[in-house]
């Protein structure tokens, strides 16, 4: 059997979690053409292409998060740098709570994510995009 974690995937999110802002998915819908609203995707590749994602959505995967945010980095995406509410999401919305945790500690302000994540936001109507 595996060692426990010192501190598990769990205790992560839900510390995340007392330290973001959730949005609950029928505000999002309420805005989603509110153009102060970007919507920042974390999920993988191969998940977007599999299940779509939400129109207009910005695609960062989880594993280049803090380098495409940091100016200071030769991968930063200017997006970032932009006065926009930035709001994250995953399919479930642990990756998403991790993510948005992380980018108020490096400094990115006007952060949120969906609670409930793209799963909640499917099954509450919202509209879908599919990739090519």
């Amino acid at each position: 059997m595996p060692k426990a974690m010192k501190v598990g995937y769990d205790a992560l999110v839900s510390s995340a979690r007392r330290n973001i802002r959730e949005i609950e998915v029928e505000a999002v819908l309420n805005d989603i053409s509110n153009d102060k609203y970007t919507f920042i995707d974390v999920r993988d590749v191969r998940e977007l292409k599999k299940t779509g994602r939400i129109p207009g959505s910005f695609h960062c995967p989880r594993g280049m998060l803090e380098f495409w945010i940091d100016p200071a980095s030769p991968y930063y995406k200017p997006i970032f740098g932009e006065n926009r509410h930035f709001v994250f999401y995953c399919w479930l919305d642990w990756r998403s709570a991790l993510a948005a945790a992380t980018v108020q500690t490096m400094g990115l302000e006007n952060v949120a994510h969906i609670k409930g994540g793209f799963k909640a936001w499917v099954d509450g109507g919202g509209p879908v995009e599919m990739l090519e």
